[in-house]
């Protein structure tokens, strides 16, 4: 009996392999010459960190690899490490890294798998800088995701970026990361294997379809609402270590609990600087906001709101957490770095605003969704009264729909805009589409662009969104009517503005009579991302230098108002109230401090700096 148990489960074992090879086109018995997947690397501050993922090793091969460079004309070993099971991923590092230089590299394993690619030099001297983005890239054939990646593949080689970041739901399958992922690399490897790439997990990645992270807390189901990790810790571990083991060095690498890792950080490359943040990690679960609104939730508990009568106002938890302190903490010391950066962006996985009002089918609008970034509404403010400090945009995916938008705290359009690129493969659909036209629209722009309070009473300036067609939704073998696509942001840093581009699946980017979704290109000044209208003005700085770092402090606090690396020599800055500040200008060894700067209302004097 114990014999046919034996061999049942071993039968039924190699059927479920069977099918998943099958469905994930993975060969039942890959060659030694094909052990290598695929590979991803980022070069920061001159340390080289790249991961090679795997293909399963089998029988008694090795479980170590090497990194070589090539030099005048021959492979030189510089690194090696172990592959660490379970995943099957070789992180390799390398410091002192020549990032002025472009060098060839493959990945050895056994001397029988080679694996090339180029790391390319810094692009710091660029003009322009320009990022691809991508979301959510679901497989299931009905999720339209059977259909080739090949057409973005030859559009992002063609646009040839400086980075490319995918924001997350790299893997949609939420018990079998591992299998998913090679088929993420087999599909999309080609362009990573030549240029630094920023990944981030996101909910469906770590096996939930939503989350709220709460510090790392188990999970006491898989929907999750009352925060924390479903799966298991060491689950949660070999995703993050396959999708983010390439990047910098994290802020802060403290675990969060069951120990798991973070990887919160920034990036610096091209004269760019990437802060790279968990939005999900630490942002609280809906217990204590379902407690303290028993009559909105009588039943204990729910996602989403859809009765109008509800005021979200009340929802909020002021306490709660989103990006948690030490984010925070991390935003603030960013804000002010700016050595070898010109330009900053803050990378998330979803946006701080809810710009989607129909989710499913567009058959009932939703009111508010808690697994946006609109809430809990307080760490919402918290966040973003930090990130518009650099003046910078966020970029970021998650909602399966391709928005631009500006957020605002306090008054309309007072903190940065936020881009939310399409999805590679749109199952899910959203929409953007309210009944009342939005206030302060452009002239000839669609109804649905313009002022609004998001469904948590949030304020946000609709620029533009790409709506799956309407009425009708046809699957069409190209995801053409399911607003299906990528998106790529263009920093030309000699003009400190910012191109957003949003692109639909299935055409050929290189032609140009090929038209993006409508409302994009849009083009915006890098000082729109923090703007006050009416405000406070401080001294003209004419200073001795161009393109000087000038950060402003609250006189007594030392508090960060705002730091900017600036275009030129002129810059007056603008703060929000009126006082005293304390302005640095300048940078390391060579800093100019100004005392007790009063801001007025209209500000006619002028300081002249020498550095």
């Amino acid at each position: 009996m114990r014999r046919y148990i034996l061999i049942t489960s071993f039968l039924f074992f190699n059927l479920i392999n069977a099918q998943n090879d099958e469905l994930l086109r993975l060969p039942a018995n890959i060659q030694p010459k094909d052990r290598i997947c695929f590979a991803m690397y980022t070069v920061h501050e001159n340390i080289l960190k790249l991961t090679a993922q795997f293909n399963p090793i089998r029988n008694f091969e090795s479980f170590e690899a090497s990194l070589e460079i090539k030099e005048n004309g021959k492979w030189v070993k510089k690194a090696e490490t172990t592959i660490i099971y379970p995943g099957y991923t070789a992180p390799f590092r390398i410091e002192n890294w020549d990032d002025t230089k472009e060098y060839k590299y493959r990945v050895n394993h056994d001397n029988k798998a080679f694996y090339e690619g180029i790391i390319k030099k810094n692009p710091i001297n660029k003009d322009t800088f320009v990022m691809a983005a991508l979301t959510c890239n679901s497989i299931y054939p009905n999720h339209g995701g059977d259909i080739s990646k090949e057409d973005l593949v030859k559009n992002i080689k063609y646009l040839n970026p400086d980075l490319i970041f995918f924001s997350g739901d790299q893997v949609y399958d939420h018990s079998e990361h591992y299998l998913y992922w090679l088929k993420f690399g087999r599909d999309f490897g080609e362009i990573l294997r030549n240029t630094p790439s920023i990944i981030l997990p996101d909910d469906h990645d770590i096996g939930h379809g939503n989350l709220w992270g709460q510090g790392g807390k188990k999970a006491d189901s898989r929907r999750g609402i009352s925060g924390g990790y479903y799966m298991s810790p060491e689950y949660i571990k070999e995703v993050e270590r396959a999708q983010t083991s390439h990047l910098p060095d994290p802020f802060d690498p403290t675990p969060v609990e069951q120990g798991i890792g973070v990887y919160y950080t920034d990036l610096k490359w091209g004269g760019m600087s990437f802060a790279i943040l968990e939005d999900r990690k630490f942002k609280d679960g809906l217990d204590e906001m379902v407690k303290q609104n028993p009559d909105v939730f009588p039943d204990g508990g729910y996602e989403a709101i859809f009765d109008p009568k509800v005021d979200t106002r009340k929802l909020d938890v002021p306490t709660g957490s989103l990006l948690g302190d030490r984010q925070l903490k991390f935003l603030e010391e960013w804000t002010t770095d700016w050595e070898n950066a010109e330009m900053k962006t803050v990378l998330s996985q979803t946006t701080f605003a809810m710009v989607d009002n129909y989710t499913g089918k567009y058959d009932k609008e939703i009111l508010a969704d808690f697994d946006s970034n609109g809430w809990p509404q307080s760490g919402r403010n918290r966040a973003l009264s930090v990130i518009r400090k650099s003046f910078s945009p966020t970029v970021c995916g998650d909602t399966h729909l391709g928005t631009l938008f500006q957020n605002g705290i306090d008054k309309w359009n007072d903190a940065s805009y936020s881009f939310a690129t399409p999805a590679i493969a749109n199952y899910w659909l959203r929409w953007w589409d309210p009944k009342i036209p939005g206030k302060n629209r452009l002239k000839n722009d669609p109804t649905y662009t313009g002022e609004y309070l998001d469904g948590f009473k949030n304020k946000i300036t609709v620029k533009a969104a790409a709506n799956p067609t309407l009425p009708e939704i046809k699957e069409g073998g190209f995801l053409s009517t399911r607003a299906a696509g990528f998106g790529v942001v263009k920093y030309n840093k000699k003009n400190r503005t910012i191109t957003f581009d949003c692109w639909a699946r299935n055409v050929d980017i290189s032609n140009p009579t090929t038209k993006q979704y409508p409302g994009w290109p849009i083009t915006i000044s890098q000082t729109d991302n923090f703007k006050i209208e009416k405000g406070y003005q401080l001294p003209t700085l004419n200073i001795s230098k161009n393109n000087q770092v000038v950060t402003v402090k609250e006189q007594f606090t030392k508090e960060v108002v705002s730091s900017i690396r600036i275009k030129g020599n002129q810059y007056q800055p603008k703060v929000l109230h009126p006082g005293n500040y304390f302005i640095v200008i300048g940078e390391g060894n060579n800093q100019k401090k100004l005392q007790d700067v009063e801001a007025k209302l209209k500000n006619k004097s002028t300081f002249k700096i020498n550095l």
